[in-house]
């Protein structure tokens, strides 16, 4: 992997690891925004210009690529670096858990 990647996709914003979270099964953006909103329970609601410019960025770093088009949506899936990148961020997320759990 990529070390310019890493530092800028490790640690996550929300966004990112929400996108590539859904995106583990392909989706459409507005799938991705009611997905998230359910995941979350309401608490994280993405506006379409920060999903559709990070769906762009992550697109041109090589994290999710275009699966398919049906009815003027754009279908996205995770690559095989995206799913290396959730998985770094989600054994940071881990690792964060266990510690504060650790301090109690």
């Amino acid at each position: 992997m990529d070390a310019h990647l890493r530092k800028v996709y490790v640690p996550m914003t929300e966004t990112s690891f929400y996108i590539l979270l859904c995106l583990r099964e392909p989706s459409h953006g507005y799938q991705i925004v009611r997905s998230v909103e359910e995941l979350t329970g309401g608490e994280i609601r993405l506006s379409p210009g920060t999903m559709y410019g990070t769906l762009s960025k992550m697109e041109k770093d090589g994290l999710i690529t275009l699966d398919r088009e049906e009815e003027k949506r754009k279908i996205y899936r995770i690559t095989s670096l995206g799913k290396e990148i959730l998985s770094l961020e989600m054994k940071r997320i881990e690792r964060l858990y266990r510690n504060m759990t650790e301090v109690r």
